[in-house]
């Protein structure tokens, strides 16, 4: 009925998926017996919204599936050995996390410390980035901005991890989108490709628990994804399938402006750039009323803006997807102006009176 490569494609999404769904069950158990509980507080800065202890275990079950699909299809080789080091280590980090919470120095190093092996092992780095006709060759500083690089994507995913389904969804997008550009391009059977479907199928099977009302988080082993998400980046970037690491980066626009408005958010008021507050983009949202189902399918929906045009600018016309690009950036903007992303934007009485109240308690 198919082609023999979407029969391929079909066959490892279908298989990771199953396993994920079927494993995340378990991970729930050990959740519970182990202690890695998301409980719900409601300090004025904690961005929780659910209303109930939830397991934290979904991003394991998502390395798990990974494991798993890698056995079955993946081939040997340094860069793999090296991904999957870099794999344990992060995952090591989250795991210790979700248990007992890290000082944000400790995970960092963990985050450093998998993404140098990467690096230095797997031999997997930027040497140049190209945008819009334009290049840039990063020369000796190359491995520490492919490091910058990697830690960057892990915090992007895991600062997004705020709503159900939320980082589920959006990684999901971002391996559809990089496994139709390595489709359309021809490169069946690479590395980027077999670990793009690999992926797909393992966050689609714990999206089935995470998605509203969840029953799983991934927790901060959500720093997977993250890491994943870099490799696939860096091995597409290096293969051409992405033909300039900055399409990755437009893939995941909203992420990545939402995480750097938080960091200006942040510095401005004094506050750690890893502090957690409720001023995020879906934050804002749901301060507009939207419900929680109803603000994680509209960042879906702007995510697979991004999405189509990424795969315009890579496969069709790169000025015409350049101008798409630069309409979202403005509406993105406006977006920012009108709500309290980087400032408070209620009325200055407002302030003061919560200012007032919170003295009082």
């Amino acid at each position: 009925m198919f082609t023999p490569e979407i029969d391929h494609i079909l066959k490892i999404v279908a298989i990771t998926f199953l396993f994920s769904v079927c494993i995340m069950p378990l991970m729930k158990k050990i959740a519970h017996h182990i202690g890695a509980i998301d409980i719900p507080r409601n300090t004025e800065h904690n961005r929780h919204i659910h209303k109930k202890p939830i397991p934290k275990l979904g991003g394991l079950g998502i390395f798990l599936a990974f494991l798993f699909g890698y056995m079955l299809f993946g081939q040997h080789s340094i860069k793999m050995n090296a991904i999957l080091i870099g794999s344990f280590v992060i995952i090591l980090t989250g795991l210790l996390d979700d248990i007992n919470d890290l000082r944000a120095s400790q995970k960092l190093l963990g985050q450093l410390v998998a993404a140098a092996i990467v690096v230095f092992y797997g031999k997997i780095v930027i040497t140049d980035i190209s945008a819009f006709g334009m290049v840039f060759d990063f020369g000796i500083l190359s491995e520490i901005i492919t490091i910058i690089f990697i830690v960057a994507c892990i915090n992007i995913i895991n600062f997004t991890d705020g709503l159900d389904g939320l980082s589920g969804g959006v990684t999901s997008i971002f391996y559809i989108t990089t496994g139709i550009i390595c489709f359309y391009q021809g490169r069946i059977g690479t590395l980027e490709f077999t670990l793009t479907f690999i992926m797909l199928g393992a966050t689609l099977g714990f999206l089935v628990h995470n998605f509203y009302p969840a029953k799983i988080f991934a927790g901060d082993c959500s720093q997977f994804m993250g890491f994943m998400i870099a490799i696939i980046s860096l091995l597409g970037f290096k293969g051409t399938a992405l033909t300039s690491l900055f399409v990755p980066i437009l893939i995941l626009g909203l992420p990545i402006l939402d995480t750097l408005f938080a960091i200006i958010r942040r510095t401005l008021r004094g506050q750690p750039i890893f502090a957690a507050d409720k001023e995020h983009f879906h934050h804002q949202l749901l301060g507009m009323n939207f419900s929680q189902r109803t603000t994680v399918l509209i960042i879906y929906g702007i995510n697979i803006l991004f999405a189509l045009t990424s795969i315009f600018y890579v496969l069709k016309d790169p000025k015409a997807a350049t101008i798409v690009y630069i309409i979202l950036l403005i509406i993105f903007i406006w977006f920012v102006c009108y709500t309290s992303i980087i400032t408070d934007k209620r009325p200055p009485k407002l302030r003061e009176l919560k200012e007032k109240i919170k003295a009082k308690n």
